[in-house]
């Protein structure tokens, strides 16, 4: 895999940390695709005992998740702490709501933690539900071999990620500007398919969508990026400020793409869910292969 894929995982964490307080305001991307995420658990028969929320941010589908499997213990991870003390600080509310959470069954615990190396014993939960995280890992095998590690049989993962779609007309900007990196590149769809089956993970099935969010300027997509943590975080980027000539540069290119009085800027989604099987014997096929469902939304 070519350099350029590579994130820093501490400029990653250091990243979602300094956008906390802003994360909010600026995730409409995030709580747009957790919605439809929510949306696919209606097809979905499971009664989780446990789940985790891997990359849990501020906490959006905490709600979501508890209203659907109100018997459920809900574990809330995510890498940066300032993420998670939001999602306490909102989960437990004021006054006599404060108060009610005290006596809470099933109160959300939050741990502090990397995807990649879960903090979690074998076997101990029956859904992970993974929203726009596994595109911050460098590759996707070394989480999704966690999240087969933690589910028990017959548990599920449930996921969205970034395909490589994703800021096309951000990346095209930049083009010949420098030798540097300055845009977050994305695993294909199919690659991470690949990935689920060497997992272990069975039965997958994968869709893809495109979401195109528009914007005034492209110094606003920039600081909408920079608002949720999602800025350039890949190895071999620039440090320091990018000087004037070269941002006009940016500026020009990205103007070819106004459409309508507004700069697109293109996410390309993906969803996707697999199951841990009951009998692990039956992980592959006979000659060893494994059959992998994709389905292209109608339109894209």
């Amino acid at each position: 895999m070519s350099e350029s894929f590579y994130t820093d995982k501490h400029a990653v964490k250091l990243a979602f940390d300094r956008a906390a307080g802003s994360y909010d305001a600026a995730a409409v991307l995030q709580r747009e695709v957790a919605d439809r995420m929510a949306e696919r658990l209606d097809y979905i028969k499971l009664v989780p005992g446990r789940i985790l929320d891997a990359g849990s941010g501020t906490g959006y589908a905490s709600p979501m998740l508890r209203a659907r499997y109100p018997e459920a213990q809900l574990v809330e991870l995510d890498l940066a702490p300032a993420m998670l003390a939001l999602s306490r600080d909102k989960g437990s509310g004021r006054g006599v709501r404060k108060w009610l959470n005290l006596f809470e069954r099933h109160k959300p615990f939050h741990v502090c933690g990397d995807i990649e190396r879960l903090p979690l014993a074998d076997e101990s939960v029956d859904l992970v539900w993974s929203n726009l995280t596994l595109q911050w890992c460098n590759t996707p095998d070394a989480a999704l071999a966690e999240c087969h590690r933690v589910l028990r049989p017959g548990g599920l993962l449930m996921f969205s990620t970034l395909g490589p779609d994703t800021l096309k007309e951000l990346r095209a900007a930049f083009e010949g500007v420098d030798r540097h990196s300055h845009v977050n590149r994305f695993i294909d769809m199919h690659d991470v398919g690949d990935a689920l089956g060497r997992a272990g993970l069975t039965t997958p099935v994968m869709d893809m969508e495109l979401i195109t969010m528009t914007y005034p300027d492209a110094r606003s997509v920039m600081r909408d990026l920079k608002a949720i943590g999602a800025h350039n975080v890949t190895e071999g980027r620039p440090e320091g400020m990018m000087g004037k000539r070269a941002w006009r540069k940016v500026v020009e290119q990205y103007e070819r793409f106004r459409h309508a009085g507004e700069l697109p800027c293109t996410y390309e989604v993906v969803y996707g869910h697999a199951w841990k099987p009951e009998n692990r014997a039956n992980v592959r096929l006979p000659d060893g292969s494994q059959v992998v469902e994709f389905r292209r939304r109608p339109g894209t």
